[in-house]
């Protein structure tokens, strides 16, 4: 995406930090305690008749824990994970060449999964519900269809779009399961424990501060941590508090709201250039340069979750939350 690297969503060298905080078990996880029970029981039962665990779909929005819980889940199994994405899987043969390295219980985890080309899907069909998988051989009157038999394995998916899931793939989905955002104390406990795994020294309000300002997702609460400890080494700082991290946030323009600029930026636009809306889809995408997927599932769920936003059949409007919040008059003009 072509946000500017001050956003809580800039594409930094993340990936080794992620998968240093990365919990390795159920009990680590912290927050989703309806979701971690439900998949606990599943772990168990399937253990229990020493059969893999049914094929599982999880969505929700960007950032929230779902191929954190993939991972999980294999490790709780006791089983190798093997990961791919919906747009890696250009042909039958990727997917062959995969599934056919799996042994008995074996996971596989497809993230964007709602990406996945026609033929892709329709190939995961006998896959998912009979073990087996077709591959055609040959073009035309002569090509043949040769059946291979695979070893008993489990698919996890995650999407941030299910409605964009064919129907005759998510039935194929023993367990369906919604990651939602999470609430500000939750993420503070998950501030904290990055904060100890990387020893930075933090208080309880400082890590509720982060928290606040973290959209409701673990991946940003762990990068603003981040970026907040930066400021602080910068200026000497030894110790994280409510007004440090107050003082660092406001740097990198993530407001007492936990609005980063792009966000007070669509709000403006539908305000200032058309009303308060209501305002396409298409028209926001030209306006702001994002594309319609970014806007709907990167900045969208928290602003409609916070009540900045609305979301009508004519397009979205800003509420007036989004004028108070962003000091601006009905009429347009600021207080």
């Amino acid at each position: 995406m072509s946000e500017a690297p001050t956003s809580p969503y800039a594409q930094l060298s993340d990936k080794d930090f992620d998968i240093t905080l990365r919990p390795k078990t159920l009990h680590e996880f912290v927050g989703q305690k309806k979701l971690k029970e439900k998949l606990n029981i599943c772990i168990v039962a399937a253990k229990q008749r020493k059969q893999p665990i049914e094929h599982i779909l999880f969505h929700g929005p960007p950032g929230l824990g779902k191929t954190t819980l993939a991972y999980i889940m294999a490790n709780e199994l006791g089983v190798k994970i093997s990961t791919t994405s919906g747009p890696a899987l250009e042909k039958v043969g990727d997917l062959a060449a995969i599934l056919t390295s799996l042994s008995d219980g074996d996971i596989l985890f497809i993230d964007e999964i709602h990406r996945l080309k026609s033929n892709i899907e329709e190939a995961l069909y006998p896959a998912m519900e009979d073990f087996k998988l077709d591959i055609i051989l040959g073009q035309g009157p002569s090509a043949k269809v040769m059946r291979l038999s695979l070893k008993r394995f489990t698919l996890i998916g995650a999407t941030t779009r299910s409605g964009s899931l064919g129907g005759a793939l998510r039935d194929r989905f023993g367990i369906v399961e919604r990651i939602g955002l999470y609430p500000s104390e939750e993420l503070k406990d998950i501030v904290l424990r990055s904060a100890g795994i990387l020893k930075i020294e933090i208080d309880k309000k400082g890590a509720f501060e982060i928290a606040k300002r973290s959209r409701g997702t673990p991946r940003v609460a762990n990068r603003l941590l981040r970026r907040v400890r930066d400021w602080a080494q910068v200026n000497n700082i030894q110790r994280i508090t409510q007004e440090i991290a107050d003082k660092a946030l406001e740097v990198f323009g993530v407001d007492e709201a936990g609005l980063s600029e792009m966000d007070r930026k669509l709000l403006l636009t539908i305000i200032k250039n058309h009303g308060g809306g209501p305002v396409g889809l298409k028209t926001l995408e030209a306006a702001l340069g994002e594309e319609e997927s970014t806007i709907m599932d990167v900045y969208e769920p928290f602003l409609l979750q916070e009540g900045f936003l609305e979301r009508t059949k004519q397009g979205r409007v800003a509420t007036p939350k989004a004028y108070k919040h962003l000091k601006i008059k009905a009429s347009g003009e600021l207080f």
